[in-house]
């Protein structure tokens, strides 16, 4: 069932920092941030994160990711059940390893696991497609920075950095259409 006009979305983040997961809610369109919601924060434990941090560098099949996932599971469960009224969820679950020069990328997490968990729908593993197809693997952040300028109504052309686990470097131009 497609739904017409502006939608809240939580999404959430867990970057190599491991210090925890962050969560935000906005109302769009798709195209344009109508409002910005609640936002909050649920940090690792020192045991998740030597859990997590043990599973770095690892692929699918490797014996720590089973481990880590459960990990970030929960605590984005954890996080994410303190919500109320999002119609989806975007998550990116935790990168355990990148390799973008040989198109792949893993990050631990199921998304399904969690749409089931919260009864809402979940989109995930945004980053394998962009690896898979020559990108570095953020494929959402050029897309939210001109958004994000577009709300502040910015008239100029500026830069975003982005700095995380994988730089990123946006240049837009406001002016332009979406």
């Amino acid at each position: 069932m497609a739904k017409r006009g502006p939608i809240w979305v939580l999404g959430t983040m867990s970057g190599t920092s491991l210090d925890g997961v962050d969560a935000a809610m906005l109302r769009t369109d798709g195209h344009a941030i109508v409002e910005f919601g609640p936002h909050a924060y649920r940090p690792y434990t020192a045991t998740e994160q030597a859990t997590i941090r043990a599973a770095f560098g690892q692929w699918p099949g490797d014996p720590a990711v089973a481990a880590a996932a459960e990990v970030v599971e929960t605590a984005h469960a954890e996080l994410l059940t303190r919500f109320t009224g999002a119609e989806l969820i975007g998550f990116h679950g935790q990168t355990l390893a990148h390799d973008p020069a040989h198109g792949r990328t893993h990050q631990a997490g199921n998304g399904a696991l969690l749409a089931e968990l919260l009864k809402t729908p979940v989109v995930w593993d945004f980053r394998s497609t962009d690896v898979q197809m020559g990108g570095q693997g953020a494929p959402l952040a050029p897309f939210y920075h001109f958004a994000c300028a577009k709300w502040t109504r910015a008239t100029e052309p500026l830069a975003i950095l982005n700095l995380g686990g994988v730089g990123n470097l946006t240049w837009l131009d406001p002016t332009q259409p979406a």
